[in-house]
């Protein structure tokens, strides 16, 4: 019976050798097939990357980064310190240099660091016939053939066709026969972070990128794309954490920079909470004259917390989406308004009868104005669980007008600011209620 030898993904291939000892995952790298080095290089681990440019021969280095796709060498090399990137620049050939250069030359937060120059181009005037001969002649360097991208005589983008409609037409027709000027583009100066609903929108594989003249100069793949995403993600939800975007994987973070990414936001959250302890301060008398009020703080300022932390997550996940904007404050505003007074209304409600049935068994005796401390709990829990709904909901839009990331309006953040003025609140309302009685 032959042995029938199991062929690995490379990116399961790099997964296998960053389990690996240090030392041992550097040899099985080296003795892998000189045809695979490049494709599993790309998936390892930027640390690994470093590790294995600088431990082998310069001629081997030569080797995997001209094989590299120009997208995953120019991500390569923003992870690299600036003497490896020269230095492994200049190991490149005439041609990946000049790529690679120019990849490099741009915005380091725009799309165009993400494309490849490798794709396939056509003109109008071709014939079918004459464009699978273009296929494959360059088809090998390319990273997909799903789209072939038809230019004029000045390289501009005119159309964009799919393999599929040449695969169906005749050899001896034209591409202005199969064309329809229609194309979806990115260009070169859109941010990383902007171009990704284009793909989301048009539910594409790749996109050509252009110049602002129209000139195609390369193309973004989906894989690019769904690494962009994650990061995004990533970087949203740490910040909606209450803390600085870690550079890193939390792995190869070490614990001073963890230190520097946490410690600020806590410092800052520490001392806004300090507004809590002075607004109970201020209200001191009252606590003293109705102790059976300092009960019930940690009830009232936690819902409001909650119920704020709860409108900014759906806000900023929602403008994430695009599914709002700027335009629609007005419209989001309302709709937390209602769904605050319902929210409210229903934990105002429990909190009434909560206490009721306390005094009603003899599990707590809240003397005999118990039922206007029922109706301040009930009353501050629906106002206060109103203001941090409205509070969690608006404070994205604010710092989105401020042209600051929505996402550093994290649960923490909303909740020390519904925490201050919900004690307000809450202190007002039982004011109202229990002057000439309790206070």
């Amino acid at each position: 019976m032959e042995n029938t030898e199991i062929i690995l993904n490379p990116a399961d291939v790099a997964e296998s050798l960053s389990k690996l000892p240090v030392k041992e995952r550097l040899l099985q790298f080296l003795k892998l097939p000189k045809s695979e080095k490049a494709d599993v290089f790309s998936h390892l681990d930027p640390d690994f990357q470093e590790e294995t440019i600088r431990s082998i021969a310069s001629h081997e280095v030569s080797d995997i980064l001209n094989e590299m796709s120009p997208d995953d060498r120019t991500q390569l090399f923003e992870d690299f310190p600036d003497e490896l990137i020269k230095s492994s620049i200049n190991l490149l050939n005439p041609q990946e240099r000049r790529v690679a250069l120019k990849l490099l030359g741009y915005e380091a937060d725009s799309i165009a660091r993400l494309m490849t120059p490798y794709y396939v181009q056509i003109r109008k005037e071709w014939t079918v016939k004459r464009c699978f001969q273009q296929i494959k002649k360059v088809g090998k360097k390319v990273e997909t053939l799903n789209f072939l991208y038809v230019v004029d005589e000045r390289n501009r983008l005119i159309d964009d066709i799919t393999i599929g409609s040449l695969l169906l037409a005749d050899e001896d027709q034209l591409i202005s026969e199969l064309s329809d000027d229609h194309f979806v583009a990115i260009t070169t100066t859109t941010s990383k972070e902007d171009a990704v609903p284009y793909f989301e929108k048009y539910d594409r594989s790749a996109l050509p990128i252009i110049t602002e003249n129209g000139v195609l100069v390369g193309i973004v793949t989906i894989d690019d794309i769904l690494d962009q995403i994650e990061s995004q993600n990533t970087e949203d939800i740490q910040k909606f954490g209450g803390l600085d975007a870690l550079d890193l994987p939390y792995t190869q973070t070490s614990v001073f920079e963890m230190v520097k990414k946490r410690g600020f936001w806590l410092v800052v959250l520490f001392f806004s909470e300090m507004l809590t302890a002075s607004a109970m301060g201020h209200f001191e008398d009252e606590i003293q004259k109705a102790v059976v009020l300092a009960l019930f703080v940690p009830l009232i300022i936690s819902s409001g917390g909650n119920t704020g932390s709860q409108a900014a997550t759906l806000i900023i996940r929602a403008m994430a989406l695009q599914e709002i904007g700027l335009k629609d404050w007005w419209y989001v505003m309302k709709k937390e308004i209602f769904t605050g007074i319902f929210l409210g209304s229903i934990l105002g409600i429990i909190g009434f009868m909560r206490i009721a049935f306390w005094q009603k068994v003899g599990l707590f005796n809240y003397g005999e104005h118990w039922t206007f401390v029922g109706l301040s709990i009930g009353v501050s829990l629906m106002l206060i669980v109103l203001w941090g709904t409205i509070s969690g909901s608006m404070v994205p839009f604010v710092l989105k007008k401020l042209k600051l990331d929505p996402a550093t309006s994290s649960a923490p953040f909303v909740a020390t600011l519904v925490d201050v003025t919900g004690l307000i609140i809450y202190f007002s309302v039982a004011g109202l209620f229990l002057t000439g009685k309790l206070l």
